[in-house]
C-alpha cells in the first residue's frame, strides 16, 4: 500500500510541477500596426518590459483609465518601459487617430484592422484589457478592466529592477 502512495504522491509532484511550468504563460508572437503605419513586431520588444493595452474609443472605461495609463507609461518611460496601446478592430481608425492626436497619446498606439492581435492575445473582447510583460517575455499579469494602479507600479518596477 505505501509503495501506491509513493507512486501517487510523485505523479502529483510532477503533474504540479508540469503546471507550474506551463504556467508561466509567454506573450505571443504579434506584430502591431502602429497609426505611422510601421510595423512592430513582438521580437523588437524582447528584452523590454511592456505593456500591451486593448482599448477602444467607445469604451467609457478606456477612457477614464487612459490618463492613468499615461501617468504610469510617463513614470517609467525613462527606465524603459514600453507600452503599445491596441485599438479594437470595430474601432473607426479616424476616432483612434483623433483621439491619440488631440490627447497627445505618448506611447505606441497601434489599429488591430482585422481583430488578429486581439485573437493571438486570447481571443481578447473585452475592454480594456491590459497585458504586463516582462524581459523574457513572459506576461506578469492580465488585467480586465481598469487596474489597480498600486499594484500594477509595483509590478512594474519588480519587472524593470530585473536585468535581462
Amino acid at each position: 500500500m505505501s509503495k501506491i502512495l509513493a507512486i501517487a504522491i510523485v505523479a502529483i509532484v510532477a503533474i504540479a510541477g508540469y503546471f507550474t511550468f506551463v504556467g508561466q504563460k509567454r506573450a505571443p508572437d504579434a506584430t502591431f500596426t502602429l497609426l505611422s503605419g510601421q510595423k512592430l513586431g513582438t521580437e523588437q520588444l524582447k528584452g523590454k518590459v511592456y505593456l500591451v493595452n486593448f482599448w477602444a474609443t467607445s469604451c467609457t472605461t478606456c477612457m477614464k483609465e487612459m490618463p492613468s495609463m499615461v501617468q504610469t507609461y510617463e513614470k517609467y518611460k525613462g527606465r524603459g518601459l514600453e507600452f503599445v496601446a491596441v485599438a479594437m478592430s470595430y474601432d473607426p481608425p479616424m476616432y483612434v487617430v483623433n483621439y491619440a492626436q488631440s490627447r497627445q497619446l505618448p506611447f505606441k498606439v497601434a489599429m488591430d484592422s482585422d481583430g488578429s492581435v486581439a485573437k493571438q492575445y486570447g481571443n481578447v473582447q473585452l475592454t480594456p484589457t491590459t497585458f504586463v510583460v516582462d524581459r523574457n517575455g513572459k506576461v506578469l499579469k492580465q488585467y480586465v478592466g481598469e487596474p489597480e494602479y498600486a499594484e500594477l507600479d509595483k509590478l512594474i518596477e519588480t519587472a524593470l529592477g530585473k536585468q535581462a
